[in-house]
This record gives structure tokens, sequence and C-alpha cells, in this order.
């Protein structure tokens, strides 16, 4: 169902394809209704309790940047954001220490390896990008938490994002802390290295919480959405993240969001996105929308794989993807022009005044 801040039916946005209200939901609908018997993949075992999803869970979720929400099947189903709490993370940490300091202590090359890869700069030991799992533990351990703790921050970031109080799965978190052995060895490399001022235990127990944060695909959408709409929520009109660090996040995502299958997504799907092994992707179409699917079947590669096909039918079917521009518009960035020899404001100003704008008016554009 369409709807809009209080979960209400909405009367529908303009999207870039000009479809109204209904044809959007009737499109979600038959979708699902088409990609719900898709049964290959298996759920994540590596993280025990995520063994326990059910394997038809299958949600599409679509926010708008003018603050309407289409959804289709189990849209509201609560599960682990995992991954796509890099993307999050990742803008907190820039709000925090501006560009260059978190760069200095994560890059944003590819790696082309799997998520959980110990991809380090052999010199500095600095993680490739912040979307593998490395970069993701040196990026959380970023969040300040000087005057509140940094989980704190991090629920209140995501309750940003999506408009509602955010909480744990505690039994996933303790299954991850449990199990995350991996990734406690990758962060005492990166201590090792000087990348994390944390302590190693304290800085895989953050990145833990913040994995088991529970999410929607409602949310997802939500989240993608305030990143289409330059940082801002559509709905709430709260800020989600500064306007300067949203390109730098998706750029990131472009190249580094779909685990080792981006170069895959960006040429098959083309939006900026994040996916994680609870079965959520969060895509985005600058200017004009967030996606949110959420199935929790993994494909080899740790992605959703009804999600990448909704992904997938979403882009072709109505030409999204972000490199296709169309033919028949001749609209350029610049749509209209105007100097003060032209239009004039309604002050009130005197002969002089107006002997100025007469003479250098043209210059005002």
């Amino acid at each position: 169902m369409a709807d809009d801040a209080d979960g209400n039916r909405g009367a529908g946005g303009d999207f870039a394809w000009a479809l109204s209200a209904a044809p959007v939901q009737d499109y979600l609908e038959r979708l699902h209704a088409e990609l719900a018997g898709i049964d290959g993949g298996a759920l994540a075992d590596y993280i025990p309790e995520l063994t326990r999803a059910d394997r038809g869970w299958f949600g599409i979720a679509l926010a708008t940047v003018d603050g309407h929400v289409y959804q289709a099947g189990d849209s509201r189903q609560p599960f682990t954001v995992q991954s796509i709490s890099k993307a999050i993370a990742y803008g907190l940490a820039l709000e925090d220490h501006g560009l260059d300091a978190v760069l200095a202590k994560v890059g944003v090359e590819p790696s082309g390896e799997a998520f959980n890869s110990i991809s380090l700069e052999p010199a500095t030991g600095r993680p490739l990008n912040p979307m593998i799992n490395a970069g993701a533990i040196a990026t959380t351990a970023l969040v300040r938490d000087d005057q509140e703790p940094a989980l704190s921050r991090l629920l209140a970031t995501f309750a940003r994002y999506t408009g509602r109080h955010m909480g744990l799965d505690e039994a996933v978190f303790a299954s991850e802390r449990e199990t995350g052995h991996r990734n406690r060895a990758i962060a005492h490399l990166l201590r090792g290295y000087g990348i994390l001022e944390r302590s190693p235990e304290e800085a895989t127990d953050l990145y833990f919480q913040q994995c088991a944060i529970r999410v929607t695909a409602r949310d997802l959408a939500l989240m993608g959405a305030c990143l289409a709409n330059g940082g801002v929520n559509p709905v709430t009109g709260v800020v989600a993240l500064k306007r300067r660090y949203v390109d730098k996040l998706l750029a990131v995502m472009s190249t580094c969001g779909m685990y080792d299958y981006s170069g895959g997504w960006i040429f098959n799907v083309g939006m900026p996105a994040k996916s994680g092994v609870g079965g959520g992707i969060m895509a985005v179409l600058p200017g004009q929308f967030g996606l949110g699917v959420f199935s929790p079947l993994l494909d080899s590669k740790g992605n959703s794989v009804r999600g990448i096909a909704a992904c997938e039918r979403i882009s072709r079917d109505f030409g999204l993807h972000m490199f296709n521009v169309a033919r028949a518009t001749s609209a350029t960035v610049l749509r209209r022009s105007y100097d003060c020899r032209r239009v004039r404001s309604r002050r009130g100003r005197s002969a002089a005044e107006l002997a100025v704008l007469d003479a250098e008016g043209g210059r005002i554009r």
C-alpha cells in the first residue's frame, strides 16, 4: 500500500517516469507476486541466529523524495540491518571528523573481494573502503562518544533516517559476538597498524551492535530517500546527513556497496546501493526515491537473490540506470536564467539605485 508519514494511504508522488500512485502500487504488487516464487539461495549461516529467518519473507518498499511510500509483501517484517549499517556509520563518521580525517583511516577504493576479506594497504594498514568489514570496523570506531555513548548516537542517527525509534535484536547481537572471531582478528590488525584508537574488543562489540539494529524494508526505503533528497528525511524534514557528505557516501555505495558484485550491480542496475546478509538491499536514485527490498535468501556473494531480481526489474522496466540519459529531453542543469535588469524585486528603490541596477543588473544572475 502507499502511505504517508503516519502510515496512511497517500496520493502518490511525481516520478521521473510520470506514474500516478495507483500504477506504482499495482506495479510493485505485480512484481512481488512474480518474484515471490524464486527459491534460489540460502540463509546466512555464519551468524547462527540468522538461520531462523523464514525463507518466504519478501518485501519491497519505495519512498519518494516528496514523502510518499509504496509497499508490497513483507515490507514491515523486522530483520537486522547488518552491512547496510556501514553506509550510515560512514556518514556519521564523516560528520564527526570531516573528510580528510576519515580518509586517513579508511580508503575509498573497491576491493573486488568478499566482505570479510582482510583487505588492508600493505604499508599503512588502511582498509580499502568502508563497505568491507575491515573498513566498517575502522569507521564505526570513529563514531564519537565524548558526550553520549557511541551506540546511542548510532541509534539516534538511524532514527533520523527512518523517522522512528530504533532498537537492537539482542539475540542476533549475541550470536554475532559469540562467533565473530574473524572480525576480532581484523580489529587487532587494525589496532596494530594504529588505525584503531579504541580497543579491538570495544570496536568489534560496537560493530556487532550496529549490525544488529532492527529495520524493515520500509525503513530502508526511507533511508534511501533521505540520501536521494540531499540528506533530508522527506517525511519528517529532519536532516539525516549533512548535504556536503551525501555525494561522497553515494559514490562509495556505487563502487563498493554490493560486496564483490558491486561491478555487476552498477552495470545491471545502475543505482548506488548497499546490501546486508540479513537479506536487505537499500538502493538510491538521487533526486527521485529510495528503494528497500528484503528477502533473506542470499547468493554466493551475500546478496539477496529476490532483492537483486527486484531491483534489476525496476531499473530495467522504467529505464532508471543513472547513466541512462533520455534522448527525448533537452533539459540541462541550467533550467532558467534571470538577471536584475529583466526581473526586479518588489522592494522600493531610489532613482539612483534604479540607475545602478539598469547599468549593472545584468551581472546579478
